[in-house]
């Protein structure tokens, strides 16, 4: 008889969870939250919905060797392969992208972004690459102060005694 022992993710995470801690959550949220919802409006007023913009960014930034199939598609937006055959259909019909069948498995089907997809895909991420250079220090000092503060709750990290956080600090 074999016997597993499993460490729970809770180990490496403070009993307590400090005001720091929940502000640089709360901050990185906001700071995120702003950031899709500005990349939102600026795909919006390019002609794109957002999910497009997303499935456009998804197939043109998919990692070397890749193949751009619907189910990876639909993987690395988080959808359903129904939803995402949904969403190429639409920007097909625009001429923003071109379905085919694999040569080698022809119940695969792949997809390539067409010039027209690439140009407005480029307006659109060139905005949103502009935008974080300009205020992206401010989402990477929410995550620093997350990651600092809270240097017990990465796993593999030994917990910081509560002495070592400061005592000015208040507890909720």
């Amino acid at each position: 008889m074999e016997t597993y022992i499993a460490l729970r993710y809770s180990c490496f995470v403070p009993k307590e969870i400090t005001t720091a801690e929940y502000q640089a959550l709360a901050e990185l949220r906001y700071r995120l939250r702003r950031f899709v919802g500005e990349g939102d409006a600026v795909a919006r007023a390019a002609g794109l919905e957002p999910q497009q913009y997303l499935l456009l960014l998804a197939l043109r930034g998919l990692p070397e060797g890749v193949e751009a199939t619907i189910r990876t598609l639909a993987d690395r937006l988080a959808l359903k392969h129904h939803s995402a055959v949904e969403l190429v259909d639409r920007l097909e019909a625009h001429g923003y992208v071109r379905r085919s069948r694999s040569r080698d498995d022809r119940r695969r089907v792949l997809v390539a972004l067409l010039p027209r997809g690439e140009k407005l895909l480029e307006q659109v991420a060139r905005d949103r690459i502009g935008e974080l250079r300009a205020s992206g220090a401010a989402l990477v000092n929410a995550i620093s102060a997350l990651l600092e503060n809270g240097g017990s709750l990465r796993p593999g990290k030994p917990a910081m005694n509560s002495s070592k956080r400061g005592s000015k600090e208040k507890r909720d």
